[in-house]
C-alpha cells in the first residue's frame, strides 16, 4: 500500500506529511486482523519488526530535516527499487541467517521513518524463498504492523504529526479497507506470475507517475 500511494500524494503535499498519513493508515489497516496474521506468521517477522521500530524514528527524523524537493526524489527512487525487487527470481532453498535478518529490519525501518514504505527490504526477504504465501503474507503485514505502530507513535512524540494528518488518514481508511477486503477475497486464488506481474504492473505505474511528475 505505501510504496503506491506514498509517492503519489507527496507530489500534492509535503514529503514529510505523506510519510505520516501513509504509517498512520498502515496502522489502522494493520490493526485489522492483527490477532490472526501475528500467530500465521514466522518467528523472523517479530526479529525484523522488533529492529525495524528501533530505527524507524531515524528515518523520520533524516526525512523532516531533508529538503522536500530531495525527499521526493529520493521516494520515487525507492518506489522504482521496490519494482525492480519484486521482479527478482526466487531463490529456492534459501534460508536467510542472522545478518540478512538484521540488516533486513534495520533497513525495513529506515524506510518506514523516511519514505513510509517498509516493504522494500521485507517483501524479497520472505516472497524469494519457497514458503508457503500464507505465512509470507502473515509476517510481512505482522512487520508493518510493528513498523506502522512505530512511526505513529515517534511521529506524536517528535511533534511531526498534526490533526490535519489523522484526518487525512481517517478519510482514506474507509476506500482502502474496501480495497483490502476484496484482495482477500482474491488472495490465493491467482497464480503466483500472475501475482507478481500484477503487483510489478501497479509498482511500475506508481514509479512512473512520481518520476514524470518530477521531470515536470
Amino acid at each position: 500500500m505505501a510504496i503506491l500511494l506514498v509517492p503519489l500524494i507527496a507530489l500534492v503535499i509535503r514529503p514529510g506529511e505523506a510519510v505520516v498519513v501513509s504509517n498512520m493508515l498502515g496502522l489502522l489497516i494493520g490493526l485489522v486482523g492483527a490477532r490472526k496474521v501475528w500467530h500465521a506468521g514466522e518467528k523472523s517477522a517479530g526479529v525484523i519488526g522488533g529492529l525495524a521500530m528501533v530505527m524507524t524514528p531515524l528515518g523520520l527524523l533524516a526525512l523532516f530535516a531533508t529538503p522536500p524537493a530531495v525527499a521526493r526524489v529520493i521516494i520515487a527512487v525507492v518506489a522504482i527499487g521496490a519494482f525492480a525487487m519484486v521482479l527478482l527470481p526466487a531463490k529456492p532453498g534459501h534460508a536467510p541467517g542472522n545478518l540478512e535478518t538484521g540488516l533486513t529490519g534495520a533497513a525495513s525501518g529506515l524506510l518506514t521513518g523516511f519514505a513510509g514504505m517498509p516493504g522494500p527490504p521485507v517483501v524479497p526477504y520472505y516472497l524469494r524463498r519457497p514458503i508457503p504465501r500464507e505465512v509470507a503474507r502473515a509476517s510481512m503485514q505482522t512487520v508493518f504492523l510493528l513498523t506502522s505502530t512505530a512511526s505513529t507513535a515517534a511521529a506524536l512524540a517528535l511533534g511531526l504529526a498534526s490533526w490535519r494528518d489523522a484526518l487525512f488518514a481517517l478519510l482514506l481508511f474507509g476506500p482502502v479497507l474496501v480495497g483490502n477486503y476484496l484482495g482477500s477475497l482474491a488472495f490465493g486464488k491467482v497464480s503466483d506470475a500472475l501475482w507478481r506481474s500484477f503487483v510489478g504492473f501497479l509498482l511500475a505505474i506508481s514509479a512512473l507517475m512520481a518520476v514524470v511528475r518530477l521531470l515536470g
